[in-house]
């Protein structure tokens, strides 16, 4: 297929350690352009990269007719304004998670969804061993799956960083909390009915330096998870059925460069077998999704799945942020 010609509104960190060099392995993505509210910031990651072209502005990347999809990674409050103005500019758009600060904001993009194809860019979907492990789970690889435990934290306290900013839509549920939300929905393949949630916030950001969670996805279906912004850098992901479980070692940052591992055990218990070690070749998780992302374009009709998408995901966080106030379970 003809490659997608992509702009990139900001040099973000993750543009230019994540998208960027993914872009570039793929005959499916042309990266075209980069805009910056700084043309030297722009003219810099351009020549940086070799991307063709830079922009000063946000507004002067959009107005250019050649550009067919954009990314946007900017800090989460600009997620719903910035994707709007690109879908005016009559671009798709790949927007970085959360897509929204509210729920509600997201109605603001919905009469474009039938138009262009808007998606949150949950790269994590679009690893194999994402695929592999919710193939085994379909297939009863381990019974029936009954619940999910999801740890995953960094240390950052830096109060010039924009996630401790909570104007910005900083904090723990935000950046990585979605992540867990997003692995629930995925392996029980439906939506929590109920949720509730324990936060703490720091004292002086107000975010949330480390949020748990449980949710109740129906027929005693559980994810419980830990994340937070100021504690050891880890992850996990905890697959437990009727009959066995599975492990993921590195769910969520599967390196670009490496292979990746999951581990399948049984019951457990005296003369139990040992776990089966299952190792997914390389694979860039952000190429992947940028692919997927083009092909679209070239071939499916928008249908506003992908919104609907971020909108469950989103409902789920202010429903968590609700029960932090409530000290109850709150439906999304």
């Amino acid at each position: 297929m003809t490659p997608v010609r992509w702009g990139i509104l900001s040099t973000a960190l993750i543009a230019r350690q994540k998208i960027i060099p993914a872009s570039a392995k793929s005959g499916l993505v042309a990266l075209s352009a980069i805009a910056s509210r700084s043309l030297a910031s722009a003219q810099a990651a351009a020549d940086e990269f070799g991307i063709p072209k830079a922009y000063g502005s946000y507004e002067a990347m959009l107005a250019d007719p050649a550009i067919e999809a954009v990314y946007n990674p900017l800090p989460n409050d600009l997620h719903v304004p910035m994707t709007l103005a690109a879908l005016k500019a009559g671009k798709h758009v790949l927007c970085e998670k959360p897509m929204a600060m509210k729920a509600a904001d997201l109605g603001i993009l919905r009469p474009y969804a039938a138009l262009l194809h808007i998606r949150e860019a949950f790269m994590v979907r679009h690893h194999p061993q994402w695929a592999e492990t919710r193939t085994l789970v379909r297939e009863g690889a381990i019974g029936e799956l009954r619940y999910m435990q999801v740890p995953f934290s960094y240390f950052n306290a830096d109060p010039h960083n924009i996630r401790n900013r909570p104007e910005a839509g900083g904090g723990a549920a935000y950046d990585i909390g979605c992540y867990a939300i997003t692995a629930g929905r995925w392996f029980f393949e439906c939506n929590p009915e109920r949720v509730i949630a324990l936060v703490d916030r720091d004292p002086a950001f107000h975010t949330d330096r480390t949020t748990s969670a449980l949710l109740d996805f129906g027929h005693g279906r559980q994810l419980a998870f830990s994340v937070s912004t100021q504690a050891a850098r880890f992850q996990r992901l905890q697959l437990v059925g009727t009959k066995g479980r599975i492990e993921i070692d590195v769910p969520f940052n599967a390196p670009e460069n490496a292979p990746t591992s999951y581990h399948v055990h049984g019951m457990g218990g005296p003369g139990a077998e040992p776990p089966r070690t299952f190792t997914v070749p390389v694979a860039d998780q952000y190429q992947l999704q940028m692919e997927s992302f083009s092909r679209a374009v070239r071939s499916e009709a928008p249908d506003g799945a992908g919104l609907d998408d971020a909108l469950a995901n989103m409902r789920v966080i202010e429903a968590l942020f609700a029960s932090e106030k409530s000290g109850r379970f709150e439906r999304p």
